[in-house]
């Protein structure tokens, strides 16, 4: 199977997944998951936490005020948003934007795991905290993990199934959001992901 069919089963899987409660608040509610978008063969894979309302409503990741900043920052390193691919750890909105409970990146962990296997990206750019958090622990750098007011804009070097990869750990979007001040640090980072364009 090629990486469209891979992560297009992936999708379906999502879709029919029932051992989540956020399913069930998903069809209460009417909205969609919201699995990934980008491209299939990306070098970069940006990692959020969880899908806000605008990403449950429209099945599109980072489609809000964050997405506009993620846009912004993008731009500002010169990364076209379709040369990369764009996802987050858990598929369906947590109600009111809370954060996501370690049970709920337990279930939909392994979706992710799978999404990087097939995308096969050379670096991994974790948005918040959470996404930080997991990845580093996947990818056993959980001695280096600290506050990511610690870690953000650093490049870590971790093994992938398929070869060597980095791991850079960024504000999420929404920091910019609700503190505008910092947009220029976020820039700043974001600039470090030129490199693997």
């Amino acid at each position: 199977m090629d990486r469209t069919e891979l992560l297009r089963k992936i999708k379906e899987e999502v879709v029919g997944l029932k051992e989540s409660p956020l399913c069930q608040e998903r069809v209460k509610n009417k909205v969609f998951p919201v699995v990934g978008e980008g491209s299939h063969t990306a070098k970069i894979m940006f990692i959020g936490e969880a899908p806000g309302k605008n990403e449950a409503e429209t099945g599109r990741p980072f489609c809000g005020a964050s997405g506009r900043i993620l846009d912004e920052l993008l731009a500002s390193a010169e990364i076209k948003r379709e040369d990369v691919y764009i996802t987050n750890i858990v598929k369906d909105r947590p109600p009111f934007n809370r954060d996501p409970l370690p049970e709920e990146i337990r279930i939909y962990g392994p979706f992710l795991d799978r999404q990087i296997d097939i995308v096969q990206p050379k670096a991994l750019a974790t948005l918040g905290r959470f996404s930080m958090a997991y990845i580093m622990q996947n990818f056993g750098l959980d001695k280096q993990l600290a506050p990511i007011s610690k870690l953000h804009g650093k490049v870590f070097e971790a093994q992938a199934s398929y070869g060597p990869i980095k791991i850079i750990p960024l504000y999420h979007p929404a920091v910019a959001v609700y503190h505008g001040g910092n947009t220029e640090n976020l820039k700043k980072d974001f600039r470090v992901l030129q490199q693997f364009i």
